[in-house]
């Protein structure tokens, strides 16, 4: 399998990390630390050493109960770290949900659109449809982010959440976008309980056989926290690595995390152990 994006095809043959570059000063986890384009420059660039395949830059903290950020902020926070990290080399993905962002930013050079509302906001599709090649990352939210953990889904979700994104897919594919660009992430932590979410993580198997791209993201998200009993985001390293490794284990093809050197060494280990099997 591969995953089309504006300059490169991603093999998916072997699991990719994406590593987290936020240039927002109110991120859950690392709110602030890259919030300048050299501070986030130097972030992306410890990534890539780490081993990441992929960098996702988001200007707009999506953590339950932010705020939204206006147009002109995020394009402030966003344009010049984008500017800069296209020339690193490797796919780039912008955490977005605003259309004109995602056309700035594909005019930039960016690679793919990380759309938290599936681009359900106006003119959003049209924007990724029109471009020949963007990829793009539709993710499941129940609600809105400030609404979604207040009043989160209820009784099983699996159906719901397949049947959503199938349908926000062909909605993109009816436009004439290769089903091939698209990738497909049921949103842990977007507006479902904790059991929910692993829900999420033990039965993969129902969005794998959509035949899309899977992306997950669990890095540090408060279902670790509410299974570990860290209440502290950077306490939950280890977990989160746990979590990825068992996304990837079941069939992930990108896994979205902070811990880049961890996530690789722990995807390391266990290629190793199905080599030698």
């Amino acid at each position: 399998m591969r995953w089309i994006t504006a300059r490169f095809d991603i093999d998916l043959s072997t699991p990719k990390v994406m590593g987290i570059v936020n240039v927002t000063p109110d991120s859950f986890s690392d709110g602030g630390r890259h919030a300048s384009t050299s501070a986030a420059l130097a972030h992306a660039e410890r990534l890539l050493s780490e081993g990441a395949h992929i960098l996702d830059v988001g200007g707009e903290s999506t953590r339950p109960g932010s705020p939204a950020v206006p147009l002109d902020e995020e394009l402030r926070r966003v344009l010049p770290v984008v500017r800069e990290v296209v020339k690193l080399g490797v796919p780039i993905s912008v955490d977005t949900y605003k259309p004109e962002v995602m056309r700035a930013v594909l005019d930039l050079g960016a690679d793919i659109v990380n759309d938290i509302w599936a681009l359900q906001q106006p003119g959003a599709l049209e924007v990724v449809a029109a471009h020949p090649r963007a990829g793009v990352c539709l993710m499941h939210m129940h609600r809105d982010p400030q609404t979604m953990q207040v009043a989160p889904m209820e009784g099983g979700i699996l159906d719901d959440v397949r049947a959503f994104l199938l349908a926000r897919a062909e909605a993109l594919t009816s436009l004439g976008a290769d089903p091939a660009r698209i990738a497909l992430d049921p949103g842990v932590g977007f507006g479902k309980t904790v059991a929910q979410n692993f829900s999420l993580l033990a039965r993969q198997d129902v969005f794998l056989s959509t035949g899309f791209a899977f992306l997950t993201g669990w890095s540090r998200k408060s279902s670790i926290g509410a299974v570990t009993g860290h209440q502290q985001p950077l306490d939950r390293v280890a977990g989160s690595v746990a979590a990825a490794l068992l996304a990837v284990e079941r069939g992930a093809h990108v896994v979205r995390v902070h811990d880049v050197l961890a996530t690789v060494d722990a995807i390391k280990v266990w290629d190793a152990m199905r080599a030698s099997a």
